[in-house]
């Protein structure tokens, strides 16, 4: 007699498959590859911020990082630009101390310019290569005489910018100078008036982060070389896997993709 009832069957197929943990990935994307791997992560923070309601320890950062496919990044305090610059480099240079897959960035404040020049004095001399400016959350025009002032003075100490706000309002007071600039906040609908820029400047480079149209990192590599473009996702208050998967599906060479996880950043490295 069997013991079968109705509802074994109306089971749907999918009743008798086994477990999820136990089959492989139904997406090509959920199993990680080479081509994400992400040598270098230029936009990456610690501590508290504006727009998050949580203050966010390095610790926590680092064990991110360590469940990406990011193998390390540039860092720094968000004491500087929020507080004071100079606490804030002092412990961005003593947490990274012991972290080697995380290289120091420090910063000014652009409102203070009369203090720039020994703040960029301590950097130099701590071995800091780059130095991240806060135009947005310290309301710093580019016409500003303490903005052109702290450029002038990170310029002839050879220091890379990791530039936030419009590269349309940034860009321009830079062009000419011989600038290594790393622009972080370009959004895909303003990637075109960037290219213009790049063309003449081989210092220009912008991030992945906002780059979401479906042809934007292509654009940037095809119009203007993949030298142009460095990987950043500003971890950990931004997800890493969409820019990381954006870069790993796009339709470039591997020798392309490398330069912009890895090879370029490791060239401003020295």
């Amino acid at each position: 007699m069997s013991t079968s009832t109705a509802g074994d069957h109306d089971r749907p197929p999918a009743y008798d498959r086994p477990p999820a943990y136990d089959r492989p990935p139904a997406y090509d994307w959920l199993t990680p590859s080479p081509a994400e791997r992400i040598g270098w992560d230029v936009d990456v923070l610690y501590g508290p911020w504006p727009r998050h309601h949580r203050d966010v320890s390095l610790a926590e950062v680092r064990r991110s990082l360590e469940r990406s496919p990011v193998g390390g990044a540039l860092a720094l305090s968000t004491r500087g630009p929020l507080f004071d610059d100079r606490a804030g480099n002092e412990e961005t240079l003593r947490d990274l101390a012991g972290c080697p897959e995380l290289r120091p960035v420090g910063t000014v404040d652009v409102r203070d310019a009369l203090t720039a020049e020994d703040r960029l004095d301590e950097l130099a001399a701590a071995g800091v290569r780059f130095l991240r400016l806060f135009t947005v959350e310290q309301a710093a025009d580019p016409g500003f005489p303490g903005y052109r002032r702290v450029v002038d003075l990170a310029l002839a100490r050879g220091m890379v910018l990791l530039h936030d706000g419009d590269p349309r309002r940034y860009g321009p007071p830079l062009t000419g100078r011989g600038a290594d600039v790393v622009f972080l906040d370009l959004h895909a609908y303003l990637l075109a008036d960037f290219l213009l820029m790049a063309r003449e400047e081989p210092g220009f480079r912008v991030t992945t982060r906002m780059l979401s149209g479906p042809d934007s990192v292509e654009r940037v590599v095809h119009s203007v070389g993949a030298r142009h473009l460095v990987f950043g996702s500003r971890a950990p208050f931004m997800d890493i896997s969409p820019p990381a998967l954006r870069l790993r599906y796009a339709d470039i060479s591997d020798d392309e993709r490398h330069a912009v996880a890895t090879g370029n950043i490791e060239e401003l490295l020295g």
